[in-house]
C-alpha cells in the first residue's frame, strides 16, 4: 500500500493560517462570572462547551430568567467556590458523551485566554466526575482557534501557589505546644 503524496502545499498548514493554535487543554478565564482561572479541556469531539455548576437554580429578575449556580473552579479544590449569576440564554436538550440526554440550562459569557476573548454558550452541568470542570467543544473553537491535539497550555500557567492554594486548616488537629 503507498503512502498519501505529501506536498508543500500541505506541510505548514499552521504557518500560513491566520487562526491562534490552541492546545487540548488550556487555563482560560470568565471575568464575568468572577471566575479567575479554569483549567478547560478543548474537545473538537463535544459540540457544545460546558461548565461544572451545582445548586443550580433559575429566578426571575426584571422579567428576565436568570440562573444562580456555584461553581469548584480548580480540579480537587471543592473548598474554592465561586457563587455566579447569569442570564438564560437558552435552555437545551443535551446528550451526554454516556449518550443520556437532558434538558440543561445555557448562558452566554465571555471567555478569555492569551489575551483573546470571545463569547461562548455554556451548559451548566455537574460535571464532577468529570476530567475537568470545563469542556470547550467546536462551537465555541471554529473560526478562532487550531486545535493541536498533541500540545497543552500555549497560553500562561498560574504558578504553582495559584494553582493549587494550601489545604485549608483542619479545625480537629491539635496545635504542638
Amino acid at each position: 500500500m503507498s503512502k498519501p503524496a505529501v506536498s508543500e502545499s500541505n506541510i505548514n498548514l499552521h504557518e500560513e493560517s491566520p487562526l491562534l493554535i490552541i492546545g487540548w487543554r488550556e487555563w482560560v478565564s470568565m471575568p464575568d462570572l468572577g471566575i479567575k482561572r479554569t483549567k478547560a479541556k478543548i474537545d473538537t469531539g463535544a459540540r457544545s462547551s460546558s461548565l461544572h455548576a451545582f445548586e443550580i437554580e433559575s429566578f426571575d429578575k426584571e422579567d428576565v430568567q436568570w440562573v444562580r449556580f456555584q461553581v469548584h473552579p480548580i480540579q480537587r479544590r471543592d473548598d474554592i467556590v465561586v457563587q455566579c449569576e447569569a442570564v438564560v440564554h437558552d435552555i437545551r436538550r443535551v446528550r451526554s458523551s454516556s449518550g443520556e440526554s437532558a434538558k440543561r440550562f445555557v448562558i452566554r459569557t465571555p471567555i478569555t485566554w492569551m489575551g483573546q476573548t470571545w463569547d461562548v454558550d455554556l451548559t451548566l452541568a455537574d460535571r464532577s466526575l468529570m476530567g475537568f470542570r470545563m469542556l470547550i467543544g467546536r462551537e465555541a473553537v471554529r473560526g478562532r482557534f487550531l486545535v493541536d491535539p498533541g500540545r497543552s497550555y500555549f497560553g500562561p500557567r498560574p504558578t504553582r501557589s495559584k494553582r493549587r492554594p494550601p489545604p485549608p486548616p483542619n479545625p480537629d488537629s491539635k496545635k504542638a505546644p
